[in-house]
């Protein structure tokens, strides 16, 4: 993943923002390339967001890490004990998750947060790997519409793989629609929850508060200690 090239205005753009850094972080050496995914492999719960943040991610070469957005969902995660501690601020902090897995629908930060529909379609292989290697998975969280229907598409298309029919990871009236609370059985065993993203656009307005983003994970604890 970390060598990837194929999106040539995500390359562009992350190389771009690592060369020419914002004030705040001008002495630091930026990560600029695709951010990997982080996490337990033998994860319950897989969250996918978004993109990672020009100058969270694409510059700590973690997921989450080191922005606003990261701030939010790491707080989240440690109160739901999926997280040992409540901060994600670089790579070598001593950060580890528990039963818990990030991903991302792209690993690249794209221009003004908004990734193409073939830059979407160029990552996907990367997430539906991901899915069929987390062999314990009940519950995916995803975080933002665009997240959401990432998340519907992968499992589509992994049934379509397994020679299922294309509809199977769809409820019978038709394609789930996204909201925050939205929960939907992608597929036997598994439960997709929607949340809005933990942006800043969200939390200042206060569309997205803690005690939301925490009601989320509260319920993916209850999916998961259930079964």
């Amino acid at each position: 993943m970390v060598d990837c090239f194929r999106c040539p205005r995500l390359v562009e753009w992350r190389e771009e923002v690592s060369r020419e850094k914002v004030r705040r972080f001008l002495g630091e050496e930026y990560w600029g390339r695709p951010v990997p995914s982080f996490g337990d492999p033998s994860a319950n719960l897989l969250i996918v967001g978004l993109a990672p943040a020009a100058h969270g991610g694409n510059r700590t070469g973690r997921v989450f890490t080191g922005d606003r957005s990261g701030d939010w969902l790491y707080r989240a995660l440690h109160r739901a004990g999926f997280a040992n501690q409540p901060t994600s601020t670089h790579i070598d902090d001593g950060l580890a998750l528990r039963g818990c897995y990030i991903s991302a629908v792209i690993h690249c930060a794209p221009p003004a947060n908004k990734p193409l529909p073939e830059e979407v379609m160029n990552c996907r292989p990367f997430l539906l790997r991901e899915i069929e290697a987390l062999v314990d998975l009940s519950v995916v969280v995803a975080l933002g519409k665009i997240a959401f229907d990432a998340a519907v598409d992968a499992f589509a298309a992994i049934s379509r793989a397994n020679g299922a029919a294309s509809d199977e990871s769809r409820p019978a009236h038709g394609r789930p629609g996204f909201g925050h609370g939205a929960e939907f059985a992608i597929r036997d065993g598994i439960t997709l929850l929607g949340s809005y993203h933990p942006s800043q656009q969200n939390t200042f307005t206060g569309k997205l508060t803690e005690p939301m983003l925490d009601s989320i994970f509260s319920r993916a604890r209850e999916i998961i200690g259930s079964k």
